[in-house]
């Protein structure tokens, strides 16, 4: 009987030897499982958790067309300002007060009113009903005397003075009432070089002249054209180019206008020797 009880011990002994690797292998089981359940919160928060982004507004930038776009609308604005004003005559006051503006940084306030000029000086402005031949024939009712009578070589009797060359011809054409028998001549310097001009006012005499005041000046400086028997000077004022810009209002030729009107056309002027329009 104990040797049975004995058999049965070691029987249940080893039975539990046997067991006991399967034991321990879910002992080693529910250790990797809480293993697991220990790295696997972890490993979702490291996913989870990430750092925060920076969020920016990226304006559109400004493309070469939109920046085209806005100058061709200035253009257009100031444009259309200028197309929808009406038109106004010159007046003498308007050149007197643009040779104020001219020379204000420049000069004293005595030497400015050394450069006004007596009404007297002026001729009767261009109300914008004249054409240049019926001006011409209003402000010089003499000129046919006055031509007669002018024989003195590298001189003129009346200037025009406008804006380019194309337009002098146009002046040209367009005075054929006027000038009757009179030589025209013409003081540009598109395709006619200075030193021709100045031969062609020795060998004839000239009665009228139209061209450009930079031309003019060049001619007065190399003694080409003398001044003294000048009676009439005559400003292309209120024609307007493509632009909608009268003569003065281009800087380059107000600048060359007032740069002539000093080499000795105002001092004739205060003499009451030489006369002023403004077409």
């Amino acid at each position: 009987m104990a040797d049975d009880l004995g058999d049965e011990w070691w029987e249940n002994k080893a039975a539990g030897a046997a067991s006991s690797p399967g034991a321990s292998d879910g002992e080693g089981g529910g250790d990797t499982e809480m293993a697991q359940q220990d790295t696997a919160p972890g490993r979702a928060l490291s996913r989870k958790i990430k750092p925060p982004k920076e969020c920016f507004l990226i304006q559109p930038k400004e493309t070469n067309e939109d920046t085209a776009k806005t100058r061709k609308r200035k253009k257009k604005k100031i444009t259309d300002i200028l197309a929808k004003s009406e038109p106004k005559p010159g007046t003498p006051e308007d050149l007197q007060q643009l040779m104020k503006d001219y020379y204000s940084s420049s000069r004293s306030v005595i030497e400015l009113e050394e450069l006004t000029l007596p009404d007297s000086c002026f001729l009767k402005a261009n109300d914008l009903t004249h054409s240049l031949s019926s001006y011409l024939k209003e402000v010089c009712p003499k000129w046919v005397k006055l031509r007669k009578n002018h024989s003195e070589k590298k001189s003129v009797l009346m200037l025009i003075i406008c804006g380019s060359a194309i337009r002098a011809l146009e002046l040209i054409r367009s005075m054929t009432a006027f000038k009757g028998d009179s030589k025209v001549m013409k003081l540009f310097a598109k395709h006619i070089k200075v030193q021709e001009q100045v031969k062609l006012l020795e060998k004839r005499v000239v009665h009228l002249g139209v061209g450009t005041p930079g031309r003019i000046k060049e001619l007065i400086k190399q003694g080409g054209l003398h001044l003294n028997p000048l009676k009439f000077l005559i400003f292309d004022w209120n024609w307007r180019d493509q632009k909608l810009r009268r003569m003065m209002d281009i800087p380059e030729i107000r600048k060359e206008v007032f740069e002539l009107l000093e080499m000795g056309i105002l001092s004739l002027c205060k003499t009451e020797s030489l006369k002023l329009g403004l077409f």
